[in-house]
């Protein structure tokens, strides 16, 4: 191996280390709020993607841990923000860990690329822009990817929480 490459592995691995201790400080988190909130669920942690992401799941496939999803989401955004948070707390980086509850966003990122898939085969097809509703980060970026994938581009536009992606075509 040579210097660069000794020294590239060198640095994964340091990322990886630090996107690991960010999983394992956020599931310390998360395991005290389920015991606050008195609810069951195990925690899964893995790296995605350069990012740490961690899962709350149930085996029972109890309903319960719907409450922390919230209606489209919006509890599991925040309490994703407030994990991010407790993190950059304990680190003093800036994490950009990714959290699901109960499969959420998982079944979410499914429907969300069939999405941008159908959107760039429209706007392929019928030559012209497409605009999608209004999404979260998360939303925007799992459409931006599905579009790429289709080989075409599209951008966002708009400002929070109006914000949008436009497919356009070739």
């Amino acid at each position: 191996m040579t210097e660069g490459t000794t020294s590239a592995a060198a640095e994964g691995a340091d990322t990886l280390t630090r996107l690991e201790q960010e999983g394992e400080i956020a599931a310390d988190y998360l395991e005290g709020l389920l015991d606050i909130a008195d609810l069951d669920g195990d925690i899964d942690m893995d790296v995605e993607a350069d990012r740490a992401a961690v899962s709350i799941i149930s085996d029972t496939g109890s309903r319960d841990l719907q409450k922390l999803v919230g209606r489209d989401g919006e509890v599991l955004e925040a309490l994703q923000e407030l994990t991010r948070l407790a993190v950059h707390r304990e680190t003093g980086d800036r994490s950009r860990l990714m959290l699901d509850i109960a499969g959420y966003r998982a079944k979410k990122r499914t429907e969300l690329s069939e999405l941008g898939a159908k959107a760039a085969a429209d706007a392929k097809n019928g030559g012209e822009p497409v605009k999608l509703k209004p999404m979260t980060p998360f939303e925007r970026k799992v459409v931006h990817d599905a579009v790429k994938a289709a080989g075409l581009r599209s951008e966002s536009e708009g400002e929070e929480p109006q914000r949008f992606v436009v497919v356009l075509p070739n």
